[in-house]
């Protein structure tokens, strides 16, 4: 009997673990802007700069279009340069040791919605952590598992917003949210590493949302 109890436990703690990292989930999206204004979302133009070491700073432009286009832009010595991108075939990114863009035949584009959108039918499992304080900040912790990779994602306690993400190889920051349209999205990018050659502060100005970019916009 008690063996019979100790497995039903188990069973129920594991539901009740599995449904809250699921409302969680949903509460951020639905606090965020809503399921159905995510998804009518097309396209990004996110400006501003990007700070990188102490002084280093650069005005930037991140183009984003469905279904993975995108597109980095940073002002040197007012000239635009592309750093990076995907124009829907092939990827690309800057080879500083070169000094030049170059193509990257297994570069994986990201894709356009962000991981909770549609979560499940994309293959992810979702587990709760529990609560963990960021700075002064209660936040939730969420686990998303696909096949070996696997985020951790911190969301506000008291409004849902996503605080800070864990990756394999980066720790993102996200803070001073704003409302664009119906959506809410942070201005405010930190982005750091263990090797720490990588790490940069975004500072987002303006944020246009379903723009229509010009044909060659992603071209390279």
């Amino acid at each position: 009997m008690k063996k019979l109890l100790f497995v039903f436990v188990l069973i129920f703690s594991h539901s009740i673990f599995a449904q809250t990292a699921k409302e969680i989930i949903d509460k951020n999206i639905e606090l965020s802007g809503g399921l159905t204004n995510w998804k009518l979302l097309n396209s990004v133009l996110l400006q501003g700069k990007v700070i990188l070491g102490v002084k280093d700073e650069y005005p930037i432009k991140i183009y984003q279009q469905r279904p993975n286009l995108t597109k980095t832009v940073i002002t040197i010595g007012g000239k635009d340069t592309a750093i990076e991108g995907y124009d829907g075939t092939k990827g690309y990114a800057m080879n500083y040791a070169a000094n030049k863009l170059q193509q990257y035949p297994d570069y994986a584009p990201e894709s356009f919605d962000n991981d909770f959108i549609d979560w499940e039918s994309k293959g992810f499992e979702a587990k709760y952590l529990g609560k963990e304080k960021i700075g002064n900040i209660y936040c939730h912790k969420v686990e998303l598992t696909k096949n070996v990779n696997k985020n951790i994602y911190y969301f506000d306690a008291k409004d849902y917003m996503l605080i800070k993400e864990i990756k394999k190889d980066e720790t993102l920051l996200y803070s001073e949210y704003k409302k664009v349209g119906n959506l809410l999205l942070p201005f405010r990018i930190e982005s750091s590493s263990a090797k720490k050659d990588g790490d940069y502060v975004m500072l987002i100005n303006r944020v246009d949302i379903n723009k229509v970019f010009p044909a060659n916009t992603f071209k390279f």
